[in-house]
Protein backbone atom coordinates (compact mmCIF):
# COMPACT_ATOMS: atom_id res chain seq x y z
CA UNK A 1 0.00 0.00 0.00
CA UNK A 2 2.11 2.76 -1.14
CA UNK A 3 -0.75 5.69 -0.76
CA UNK A 4 -2.76 6.42 2.67
CA UNK A 5 -6.47 5.47 1.50
CA UNK A 6 -9.32 6.52 3.91
CA UNK A 7 -12.60 6.29 2.98
CA UNK A 8 -16.20 5.81 3.66
CA UNK A 9 -18.92 3.65 1.56
CA UNK A 10 -21.90 3.89 3.57
CA UNK A 11 -23.44 6.61 1.18
CA UNK A 12 -21.98 4.23 -1.75
CA UNK A 13 -24.27 1.19 -0.44
CA UNK A 14 -26.67 3.42 0.91
CA UNK A 15 -27.93 4.23 -2.62
CA UNK A 16 -29.35 0.55 -2.83
CA UNK A 17 -33.37 0.65 -2.66
CA UNK A 18 -34.20 -2.08 -0.96
CA UNK A 19 -32.17 -3.85 2.37
CA UNK A 20 -32.43 -6.90 3.98
CA UNK A 21 -30.11 -9.32 6.35
CA UNK A 22 -28.17 -12.22 5.85
CA UNK A 23 -29.21 -15.59 7.08
CA UNK A 24 -26.42 -15.96 9.81
CA UNK A 25 -27.31 -12.92 11.64
CA UNK A 26 -30.79 -13.17 11.32
CA UNK A 27 -30.13 -16.60 12.58
CA UNK A 28 -28.91 -15.23 15.91
CA UNK A 29 -31.92 -13.42 16.45
CA UNK A 30 -34.62 -16.31 16.05
CA UNK A 31 -32.96 -18.70 18.67
CA UNK A 32 -34.16 -18.83 22.11
CA UNK A 33 -32.67 -18.96 25.37
CA UNK A 34 -34.41 -21.29 28.21
CA UNK A 35 -35.06 -18.70 30.38
CA UNK A 36 -37.83 -17.33 32.64
CA UNK A 37 -38.91 -17.60 36.42
CA UNK A 38 -36.56 -20.12 38.71
CA UNK A 39 -39.10 -22.19 38.97
CA UNK A 40 -39.58 -23.07 35.12
CA UNK A 41 -36.07 -22.80 34.52
CA UNK A 42 -35.69 -25.45 37.18
CA UNK A 43 -38.07 -27.71 35.44
CA UNK A 44 -36.30 -27.61 32.33
CA UNK A 45 -39.55 -25.55 30.71
CA UNK A 46 -41.71 -28.25 30.91
CA UNK A 47 -44.72 -26.34 32.52
CA UNK A 48 -46.88 -25.80 29.56
CA UNK A 49 -49.45 -28.30 30.64
CA UNK A 50 -49.10 -27.95 34.19
CA UNK A 51 -49.13 -24.25 33.81
CA UNK A 52 -49.58 -21.55 37.11
CA UNK A 53 -46.38 -20.28 35.79
CA UNK A 54 -45.89 -17.01 34.54
CA UNK A 55 -43.07 -17.87 31.84
CA UNK A 56 -46.01 -20.27 30.28
CA UNK A 57 -47.85 -16.88 28.97
CA UNK A 58 -44.98 -16.87 26.03
CA UNK A 59 -44.92 -21.32 25.48
CA UNK A 60 -48.47 -21.60 26.18
CA UNK A 61 -50.56 -19.28 26.89
CA UNK A 62 -53.17 -21.24 28.36
CA UNK A 63 -51.11 -22.25 31.37
CA UNK A 64 -52.05 -18.87 32.87
CA UNK A 65 -55.65 -19.88 33.39
CA UNK A 66 -54.61 -22.38 36.17
CA UNK A 67 -54.27 -19.67 38.34
CA UNK A 68 -56.12 -19.33 41.36
CA UNK A 69 -54.60 -16.30 43.32
CA UNK A 70 -53.32 -12.85 41.61
CA UNK A 71 -49.60 -12.85 42.23
CA UNK A 72 -46.29 -11.20 41.00
CA UNK A 73 -42.35 -12.33 40.76
CA UNK A 74 -39.24 -10.95 39.86
CA UNK A 75 -35.78 -12.88 38.65
CA UNK A 76 -32.60 -11.96 38.30
CA UNK A 77 -29.33 -13.29 38.25
CA UNK A 78 -26.00 -14.11 36.65
CA UNK A 79 -24.62 -15.97 33.51
CA UNK A 80 -21.06 -16.93 33.40
CA UNK A 81 -19.05 -18.25 30.47
CA UNK A 82 -17.07 -21.50 31.07
CA UNK A 83 -13.65 -21.93 29.06
CA UNK A 84 -13.11 -18.07 28.29
CA UNK A 85 -11.11 -15.25 29.10
CA UNK A 86 -12.02 -11.88 29.35
CA UNK A 87 -11.88 -10.36 26.18
CA UNK A 88 -11.60 -6.66 25.90
CA UNK A 89 -14.70 -5.72 24.20
CA UNK A 90 -16.71 -8.45 26.68
CA UNK A 91 -16.71 -10.25 29.46
CA UNK A 92 -17.25 -13.69 30.59
CA UNK A 93 -19.67 -13.07 33.80
CA UNK A 94 -22.36 -10.80 33.70
CA UNK A 95 -25.63 -9.76 35.64
CA UNK A 96 -28.59 -9.78 34.06
CA UNK A 97 -31.99 -8.66 34.65
CA UNK A 98 -34.37 -11.87 33.56
CA UNK A 99 -38.06 -11.48 33.93
CA UNK A 100 -40.80 -9.45 35.89
CA UNK A 101 -44.46 -10.03 35.32
CA UNK A 102 -47.71 -10.02 37.33
CA UNK A 103 -51.17 -12.34 37.12
CA UNK A 104 -54.65 -10.71 37.99
CA UNK A 105 -57.01 -13.81 38.71
CA UNK A 106 -60.47 -13.38 38.85
CA UNK A 107 -63.13 -15.82 39.82
CA UNK A 108 -65.96 -16.37 37.27
CA UNK A 109 -67.84 -18.92 38.66
CA UNK A 110 -67.67 -21.29 41.40
CA UNK A 111 -65.04 -23.43 38.89
CA UNK A 112 -63.98 -21.22 36.58
CA UNK A 113 -61.94 -17.93 36.08
CA UNK A 114 -60.91 -15.28 33.90
CA UNK A 115 -57.09 -14.07 34.13
CA UNK A 116 -55.22 -11.21 32.35
CA UNK A 117 -51.25 -11.51 33.01
CA UNK A 118 -48.12 -9.23 31.92
CA UNK A 119 -44.70 -10.95 31.63
CA UNK A 120 -41.18 -9.17 30.59
CA UNK A 121 -38.30 -11.89 30.03
CA UNK A 122 -35.79 -12.02 28.66
CA UNK A 123 -36.08 -14.48 25.71
CA UNK A 124 -32.05 -14.33 24.70
CA UNK A 125 -29.33 -13.44 26.08
CA UNK A 126 -26.49 -12.22 23.46
CA UNK A 127 -23.74 -12.33 26.30
CA UNK A 128 -20.89 -14.19 24.40
CA UNK A 129 -17.46 -14.42 23.82
CA UNK A 130 -15.84 -16.20 20.31
CA UNK A 131 -12.59 -17.28 19.80
CA UNK A 132 -10.88 -18.89 17.40
CA UNK A 133 -7.00 -19.24 16.22
CA UNK A 134 -5.34 -21.56 13.73
CA UNK A 135 -3.28 -22.03 10.71
CA UNK A 136 -3.46 -21.35 6.95
CA UNK A 137 -1.87 -22.99 3.75
CA UNK A 138 -2.46 -20.82 0.70
CA UNK A 139 -5.41 -18.88 1.99
CA UNK A 140 -6.31 -15.92 3.56
CA UNK A 141 -9.68 -13.38 3.50
CA UNK A 142 -8.73 -11.30 0.68
CA UNK A 143 -8.10 -13.85 -1.28
CA UNK A 144 -11.49 -15.03 -1.18
CA UNK A 145 -12.56 -11.71 -2.44
CA UNK A 146 -9.86 -12.10 -5.39
CA UNK A 147 -10.96 -15.48 -6.59
CA UNK A 148 -14.59 -13.55 -6.62
CA UNK A 149 -13.16 -10.66 -8.69
CA UNK A 150 -11.59 -13.26 -11.04
CA UNK A 151 -14.75 -15.21 -11.70
CA UNK A 152 -16.22 -11.85 -12.25
CA UNK A 153 -18.65 -11.83 -9.41
CA UNK A 154 -18.06 -8.42 -8.18
CA UNK A 155 -18.96 -6.33 -10.85
CA UNK A 156 -17.86 -2.54 -10.00
CA UNK A 157 -17.63 -0.79 -13.23
CA UNK A 158 -15.91 2.56 -13.36
CA UNK A 159 -13.37 1.82 -10.73
CA UNK A 160 -11.11 4.95 -11.57
CA UNK A 161 -13.97 6.88 -10.41
CA UNK A 162 -14.70 4.87 -7.68
CA UNK A 163 -18.28 3.98 -8.05
CA UNK A 164 -20.71 1.21 -7.33
CA UNK A 165 -23.65 0.12 -8.99
CA UNK A 166 -25.42 -2.54 -6.53
CA UNK A 167 -28.72 -2.83 -8.99
CA UNK A 168 -26.72 -4.59 -11.82
CA UNK A 169 -27.03 -8.55 -11.94
CA UNK A 170 -23.65 -10.04 -9.85
CA UNK A 171 -22.54 -7.06 -7.97
CA UNK A 172 -22.08 -9.12 -4.82
CA UNK A 173 -19.28 -7.05 -3.63
CA UNK A 174 -19.53 -6.46 0.53
CA UNK A 175 -17.80 -3.53 2.22
CA UNK A 176 -14.77 -6.11 2.65
CA UNK A 177 -14.29 -7.31 -1.23
CA UNK A 178 -14.52 -3.11 -1.59
CA UNK A 179 -12.13 -2.59 0.53
CA UNK A 180 -9.73 -5.30 -0.44
CA UNK A 181 -10.45 -4.11 -3.61
CA UNK A 182 -9.60 -0.58 -3.22
CA UNK A 183 -7.14 -0.76 -1.25
CA UNK A 184 -4.83 -4.22 -1.80
CA UNK A 185 -5.50 -5.80 -4.65
CA UNK A 186 -4.53 -2.97 -7.31
CA UNK A 187 -1.89 -0.90 -4.78
CA UNK A 188 1.04 -1.80 -6.79
CA UNK A 189 0.27 0.72 -8.90
CA UNK A 190 0.92 -1.36 -12.08
CA UNK A 191 -2.88 -1.87 -13.11
CA UNK A 192 -2.76 -5.66 -12.49
CA UNK A 193 -4.59 -7.09 -9.03
CA UNK A 194 -2.96 -9.27 -6.61
CA UNK A 195 -3.63 -11.58 -3.35
CA UNK A 196 -2.10 -12.39 -0.47
CA UNK A 197 -2.17 -15.31 1.11
CA UNK A 198 -1.27 -15.78 5.13
CA UNK A 199 -0.11 -18.00 7.61
CA UNK A 200 -2.39 -18.10 10.26
CA UNK A 201 -5.40 -16.01 11.71
CA UNK A 202 -6.73 -15.03 15.44
CA UNK A 203 -10.29 -14.18 15.52
CA UNK A 204 -12.15 -12.61 18.84
CA UNK A 205 -15.64 -11.32 19.27
CA UNK A 206 -17.51 -10.40 22.18
CA UNK A 207 -21.47 -10.66 21.65
CA UNK A 208 -23.47 -8.47 23.96
CA UNK A 209 -27.24 -7.80 24.42
CA UNK A 210 -30.65 -9.00 24.34
CA UNK A 211 -34.29 -10.04 23.30
CA UNK A 212 -36.95 -8.51 25.51
CA UNK A 213 -40.21 -10.13 24.92
CA UNK A 214 -43.12 -8.29 26.42
CA UNK A 215 -46.57 -10.33 26.87
CA UNK A 216 -50.02 -9.50 27.20
CA UNK A 217 -52.42 -12.24 28.65
CA UNK A 218 -55.76 -13.06 28.37
CA UNK A 219 -56.83 -16.85 29.51
CA UNK A 220 -59.52 -18.60 32.12
CA UNK A 221 -61.24 -21.96 32.22
CA UNK A 222 -64.12 -23.95 31.49
CA UNK A 223 -65.17 -25.92 34.74
CA UNK A 224 -61.32 -26.56 35.89
CA UNK A 225 -61.21 -29.41 32.78
CA UNK A 226 -60.46 -26.60 29.91
CA UNK A 227 -58.01 -23.38 29.95
CA UNK A 228 -57.49 -21.49 26.95
CA UNK A 229 -55.12 -18.66 26.96
CA UNK A 230 -54.81 -15.76 24.34
CA UNK A 231 -50.80 -13.87 24.31
CA UNK A 232 -49.41 -10.69 22.33
CA UNK A 233 -46.22 -10.53 22.30
CA UNK A 234 -43.63 -7.41 21.61
CA UNK A 235 -40.00 -8.71 21.20
CA UNK A 236 -37.10 -5.77 21.29
CA UNK A 237 -33.88 -6.45 19.73
CA UNK A 238 -30.36 -4.63 21.23
CA UNK A 239 -27.92 -6.80 19.55
CA UNK A 240 -24.18 -5.71 19.19
CA UNK A 241 -20.93 -7.04 18.49
CA UNK A 242 -17.28 -6.16 18.22
CA UNK A 243 -15.01 -8.36 16.11
CA UNK A 244 -10.86 -8.34 15.66
CA UNK A 245 -9.76 -10.53 13.22
CA UNK A 246 -6.04 -10.47 11.82
CA UNK A 247 -3.77 -12.86 9.86
CA UNK A 248 0.01 -13.28 9.80
CA UNK A 249 1.31 -12.49 5.91
CA UNK A 250 3.54 -14.87 3.90
CA UNK A 251 6.46 -12.30 2.48
CA UNK A 252 4.63 -10.43 -0.83
CA UNK A 253 6.63 -6.93 -2.97
CA UNK A 254 4.29 -4.26 -0.46
CA UNK A 255 5.96 -5.89 2.60
CA UNK A 256 2.56 -6.27 4.46
CA UNK A 257 3.42 -8.27 7.58
CA UNK A 258 -0.66 -8.66 9.04
CA UNK A 259 -3.67 -7.63 7.97
CA UNK A 260 -6.22 -6.51 10.42
CA UNK A 261 -10.17 -6.42 10.41
CA UNK A 262 -12.38 -4.24 12.92
CA UNK A 263 -15.98 -5.22 13.14
CA UNK A 264 -18.66 -3.54 14.80
CA UNK A 265 -22.67 -4.05 14.11
CA UNK A 266 -25.74 -3.15 15.92
CA UNK A 267 -29.33 -4.35 15.74
CA UNK A 268 -32.02 -2.86 17.38
CA UNK A 269 -35.69 -2.80 16.56
CA UNK A 270 -39.26 -4.58 17.33
CA UNK A 271 -41.19 -7.41 16.36
CA UNK A 272 -44.77 -8.79 17.34
CA UNK A 273 -46.44 -12.49 17.38
CA UNK A 274 -49.71 -13.78 18.60
CA UNK A 275 -49.51 -17.44 20.79
CA UNK A 276 -52.49 -19.39 21.67
CA UNK A 277 -52.82 -22.18 23.26
CA UNK A 278 -55.79 -24.70 25.37
CA UNK A 279 -54.79 -27.24 28.33
CA UNK A 280 -57.65 -29.92 28.68
CA UNK A 281 -57.81 -32.23 31.67
CA UNK A 282 -59.74 -35.05 30.19
CA UNK A 283 -60.73 -37.00 33.38
CA UNK A 284 -62.55 -34.92 35.87
CA UNK A 285 -61.16 -36.95 38.48
CA UNK A 286 -57.67 -37.15 37.07
CA UNK A 287 -55.16 -34.44 37.52
CA UNK A 288 -53.49 -35.34 34.01
CA UNK A 289 -53.77 -33.22 31.09
CA UNK A 290 -51.68 -32.04 27.71
CA UNK A 291 -51.41 -28.92 26.23
CA UNK A 292 -51.20 -27.82 22.43
CA UNK A 293 -49.89 -24.69 21.48
CA UNK A 294 -49.34 -22.77 18.81
CA UNK A 295 -47.19 -19.20 18.01
CA UNK A 296 -47.20 -17.02 14.97
CA UNK A 297 -44.40 -15.54 13.02
CA UNK A 298 -42.77 -13.26 14.85
CA UNK A 299 -42.68 -9.45 12.35
CA UNK A 300 -39.68 -8.27 12.89
CA UNK A 301 -38.63 -4.61 11.50
CA UNK A 302 -35.27 -4.47 12.55
CA UNK A 303 -32.19 -1.66 11.61
CA UNK A 304 -28.58 -2.66 11.52
CA UNK A 305 -25.76 -0.29 11.56
CA UNK A 306 -21.50 -1.45 11.00
CA UNK A 307 -18.27 0.37 11.49
CA UNK A 308 -15.82 -1.75 9.82
CA UNK A 309 -12.33 -1.20 9.43
CA UNK A 310 -8.92 -3.04 7.32
CA UNK A 311 -5.48 -2.25 8.26
CA UNK A 312 -2.03 -3.17 7.33
CA UNK A 313 -0.87 -1.52 10.74
CA UNK A 314 0.43 2.07 8.89
CA UNK A 315 -3.08 2.63 6.59
CA UNK A 316 -6.85 1.92 7.23
CA UNK A 317 -9.58 1.75 5.58
CA UNK A 318 -13.27 2.12 6.65
CA UNK A 319 -16.72 1.50 5.61
CA UNK A 320 -19.77 2.41 7.76
CA UNK A 321 -23.35 1.30 6.66
CA UNK A 322 -27.04 1.27 8.39
CA UNK A 323 -30.26 0.39 6.75
CA UNK A 324 -33.61 -0.93 7.72
CA UNK A 325 -35.04 -4.09 7.01
CA UNK A 326 -37.66 -6.67 7.60
CA UNK A 327 -37.67 -10.56 8.04
CA UNK A 328 -40.58 -13.18 9.43
CA UNK A 329 -39.49 -15.53 11.79
CA UNK A 330 -41.68 -19.59 11.32
CA UNK A 331 -44.75 -20.64 12.88
CA UNK A 332 -43.46 -22.56 16.34
CA UNK A 333 -45.86 -25.44 17.18
CA UNK A 334 -46.05 -27.30 20.92
CA UNK A 335 -47.06 -30.50 22.15
CA UNK A 336 -47.08 -31.12 26.51
CA UNK A 337 -48.32 -33.36 29.24
CA UNK A 338 -48.38 -32.97 32.70
CA UNK A 339 -49.53 -34.77 35.91
CA UNK A 340 -49.51 -34.28 40.04
CA UNK A 341 -49.37 -36.56 42.30
CA UNK A 342 -51.40 -35.45 45.32
CA UNK A 343 -49.47 -32.05 46.58
CA UNK A 344 -45.94 -33.43 46.77
CA UNK A 345 -45.14 -34.28 43.20
CA UNK A 346 -45.43 -32.40 39.94
CA UNK A 347 -44.33 -33.86 36.22
CA UNK A 348 -43.58 -32.23 32.65
CA UNK A 349 -43.19 -32.90 29.51
CA UNK A 350 -43.48 -30.99 26.32
CA UNK A 351 -42.24 -30.91 22.56
CA UNK A 352 -42.12 -28.06 19.85
CA UNK A 353 -40.95 -27.86 17.05
CA UNK A 354 -39.89 -25.16 14.35
CA UNK A 355 -38.76 -24.75 10.85
CA UNK A 356 -36.03 -22.12 10.56
CA UNK A 357 -35.41 -22.93 6.83
CA UNK A 358 -38.87 -21.12 6.27
CA UNK A 359 -37.49 -17.77 7.89
CA UNK A 360 -38.60 -14.55 5.41
CA UNK A 361 -35.69 -12.17 5.09
CA UNK A 362 -37.63 -9.19 3.54
CA UNK A 363 -36.65 -6.16 1.60
CA UNK A 364 -37.94 -2.97 1.52
CA UNK A 365 -40.07 -1.50 -1.47
CA UNK A 366 -41.08 1.60 -0.26
CA UNK A 367 -44.27 2.63 1.44
CA UNK A 368 -47.09 5.43 1.75
CA UNK A 369 -48.57 7.28 3.87
CA UNK A 370 -52.57 7.17 4.73
CA UNK A 371 -53.51 10.51 5.39
CA UNK A 372 -56.89 9.83 6.16
CA UNK A 373 -56.06 7.00 9.50
CA UNK A 374 -52.35 9.54 9.77
CA UNK A 375 -50.09 6.21 9.56
CA UNK A 376 -47.53 4.80 7.66
CA UNK A 377 -47.28 2.01 5.68
CA UNK A 378 -44.12 -0.12 4.34
CA UNK A 379 -44.01 -2.13 1.75
CA UNK A 380 -42.08 -5.07 1.51
CA UNK A 381 -41.35 -8.40 -0.50
CA UNK A 382 -39.38 -11.91 0.06
CA UNK A 383 -35.65 -11.78 -1.26
CA UNK A 384 -35.84 -15.12 -2.73
CA UNK A 385 -32.42 -15.20 -3.47
CA UNK A 386 -31.57 -15.19 0.55
CA UNK A 387 -34.34 -16.96 1.29
CA UNK A 388 -33.39 -19.78 -0.81
CA UNK A 389 -29.69 -19.70 0.72
CA UNK A 390 -31.61 -19.81 4.23
CA UNK A 391 -33.35 -23.29 2.74
CA UNK A 392 -30.11 -24.43 2.44
CA UNK A 393 -28.62 -23.86 5.14
CA UNK A 394 -30.98 -23.60 8.55
CA UNK A 395 -33.28 -26.52 8.85
CA UNK A 396 -36.45 -27.36 11.53
CA UNK A 397 -35.54 -27.76 14.91
CA UNK A 398 -37.28 -29.87 17.76
CA UNK A 399 -36.48 -28.91 21.73
CA UNK A 400 -37.70 -31.75 24.33
CA UNK A 401 -38.30 -30.60 27.61
CA UNK A 402 -38.68 -32.85 30.51
CA UNK A 403 -38.70 -31.57 34.47
CA UNK A 404 -39.98 -32.56 38.01
CA UNK A 405 -40.62 -31.26 41.06
CA UNK A 406 -40.98 -32.98 44.87
CA UNK A 407 -42.44 -30.81 47.32
CA UNK A 408 -39.93 -32.59 50.52
CA UNK A 409 -42.20 -30.40 53.27
CA UNK A 410 -45.21 -28.77 52.42
CA UNK A 411 -43.00 -24.99 52.58
CA UNK A 412 -40.00 -26.75 50.28
CA UNK A 413 -39.43 -28.36 47.07
CA UNK A 414 -36.78 -29.24 44.84
CA UNK A 415 -36.68 -29.61 41.34
CA UNK A 416 -34.56 -31.12 37.96
CA UNK A 417 -34.94 -30.49 34.61
CA UNK A 418 -33.40 -31.12 30.82
CA UNK A 419 -33.57 -29.38 27.71
CA UNK A 420 -32.67 -30.85 24.18
CA UNK A 421 -32.78 -28.64 21.42
CA UNK A 422 -31.22 -30.15 17.83
CA UNK A 423 -29.29 -28.22 15.28
CA UNK A 424 -30.29 -25.37 13.62
CA UNK A 425 -27.59 -25.31 11.12
CA UNK A 426 -26.98 -27.92 8.44
CA UNK A 427 -23.58 -29.47 8.23
CA UNK A 428 -22.86 -28.18 4.78
CA UNK A 429 -24.50 -24.85 5.42
CA UNK A 430 -21.82 -21.73 4.52
CA UNK A 431 -21.90 -18.13 4.31
CA UNK A 432 -22.25 -17.56 0.74
CA UNK A 433 -21.19 -14.44 -0.05
CA UNK A 434 -22.18 -14.67 -4.13
CA UNK A 435 -25.62 -14.34 -2.89
CA UNK A 436 -27.30 -11.38 -5.64
CA UNK A 437 -28.85 -9.88 -2.46
CA UNK A 438 -28.80 -6.48 -0.41
CA UNK A 439 -28.01 -8.61 2.91
CA UNK A 440 -24.74 -9.55 0.37
CA UNK A 441 -24.14 -6.33 -0.25
CA UNK A 442 -23.74 -4.86 2.78
CA UNK A 443 -22.19 -7.46 4.87
CA UNK A 444 -19.00 -6.70 6.71
CA UNK A 445 -17.78 -10.04 7.83
CA UNK A 446 -17.11 -13.11 6.45
CA UNK A 447 -16.96 -15.71 9.34
CA UNK A 448 -20.07 -18.29 10.30
CA UNK A 449 -20.65 -21.14 12.91
CA UNK A 450 -22.52 -24.18 12.26
CA UNK A 451 -23.82 -24.64 15.71
CA UNK A 452 -24.68 -28.08 16.60
CA UNK A 453 -27.38 -29.60 19.33
CA UNK A 454 -27.80 -27.66 22.97
CA UNK A 455 -28.20 -29.81 26.12
CA UNK A 456 -29.32 -27.98 29.19
CA UNK A 457 -29.18 -29.18 32.76
CA UNK A 458 -31.10 -27.75 34.84
CA UNK A 459 -31.54 -28.24 38.83
CA UNK A 460 -33.34 -25.42 41.81
CA UNK A 461 -34.98 -25.11 44.94
CA UNK A 462 -38.07 -22.97 46.10
CA UNK A 463 -39.07 -21.49 49.14
CA UNK A 464 -42.79 -21.05 50.47
CA UNK A 465 -43.30 -18.46 53.54
CA UNK A 466 -47.20 -17.72 53.97
CA UNK A 467 -47.76 -15.26 50.56
CA UNK A 468 -44.44 -14.93 49.82
CA UNK A 469 -41.69 -17.36 47.75
CA UNK A 470 -38.27 -17.77 46.76
CA UNK A 471 -36.91 -20.22 44.44
CA UNK A 472 -33.18 -20.34 43.82
CA UNK A 473 -32.00 -22.52 40.15
CA UNK A 474 -28.86 -23.47 38.06
CA UNK A 475 -28.64 -23.93 34.66
CA UNK A 476 -26.00 -25.43 32.65
CA UNK A 477 -26.30 -25.36 29.07
CA UNK A 478 -23.72 -26.75 26.07
CA UNK A 479 -23.27 -26.03 22.60
CA UNK A 480 -20.31 -27.40 19.94
CA UNK A 481 -19.79 -25.65 16.84
CA UNK A 482 -17.48 -25.56 13.50
CA UNK A 483 -16.22 -22.05 13.01
CA UNK A 484 -14.37 -20.89 10.03
CA UNK A 485 -13.02 -17.52 9.38
CA UNK A 486 -14.30 -17.33 5.71
CA UNK A 487 -16.00 -19.98 3.16
CA UNK A 488 -13.64 -22.75 1.33
CA UNK A 489 -13.30 -21.69 -2.46
CA UNK A 490 -11.74 -24.60 -4.90
CA UNK A 491 -11.14 -23.51 -8.28
CA UNK A 492 -11.20 -26.79 -10.77
CA UNK A 493 -9.59 -24.54 -13.58
CA UNK A 494 -6.54 -22.57 -11.31
CA UNK A 495 -5.56 -24.45 -8.28
CA UNK A 496 -3.53 -21.07 -7.46
CA UNK A 497 -7.16 -19.70 -6.65
CA UNK A 498 -8.17 -22.42 -4.04
CA UNK A 499 -8.29 -20.69 -0.86
CA UNK A 500 -9.71 -23.36 1.80
CA UNK A 501 -9.67 -22.77 5.82
CA UNK A 502 -10.26 -26.16 8.64
CA UNK A 503 -13.23 -25.54 10.88
CA UNK A 504 -12.52 -25.05 14.29
CA UNK A 505 -14.68 -26.59 16.98
CA UNK A 506 -15.73 -23.78 19.13
CA UNK A 507 -18.01 -24.26 22.43
CA UNK A 508 -20.55 -22.25 24.21
CA UNK A 509 -20.85 -23.38 27.78
CA UNK A 510 -22.89 -21.34 29.48
CA UNK A 511 -23.44 -21.28 33.93
CA UNK A 512 -26.67 -19.65 34.49
CA UNK A 513 -27.60 -19.01 38.61
CA UNK A 514 -31.23 -17.54 38.73
CA UNK A 515 -33.21 -15.75 41.35
CA UNK A 516 -37.19 -15.24 41.60
CA UNK A 517 -39.20 -13.37 44.51
CA UNK A 518 -42.88 -13.60 44.25
CA UNK A 519 -46.37 -12.51 45.88
CA UNK A 520 -49.64 -13.91 46.12
CA UNK A 521 -52.32 -11.87 46.50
Amino acid sequence: MKTRHIFIIGTLLASANVMAQETYENAKIVSQDLNGTARYVGMGGALDALGADISTISTNPAGIGLFRHSRADVSFGLVSQQDAADYSRGNKTNASFDQVGFVYAKRNGERSFINVGFNFHKSRNFDYILSAADGLQNASQNKLSYAKLWNGLLYRPGFDEGTFNLEKPYSTCNQLDDMYMRNLFYAAGDGNAYFYEATDYAFDRAHKGYIGEYDFNLSGNINDQIYLGLTFGIHDVHYRHASDYSESMTPNPENINHLYVYDERKITGQGFDVKIGAIFRPVEESPFRFGVSIATPTFYDLKTKNYTEVSDGSYTAYAEDSYSYKFYSPWKFGLSLGHTIGNVVALGAGYDYADYSNVDTRVKTGGYYDYYWGVDYEDSESDEAMNQHTERTLKGVSTLKVGAEVKVTPQLAIRAGYNYVSPMYKKDGYKDGTIDSPGSYCSSATDFTNWDATNRFTCGVGYQAGKFNVDLTYQYSSTKGDFRPFTNYVDYDYADLDNVVNAQEVNNKRHQLLLTMGYSF
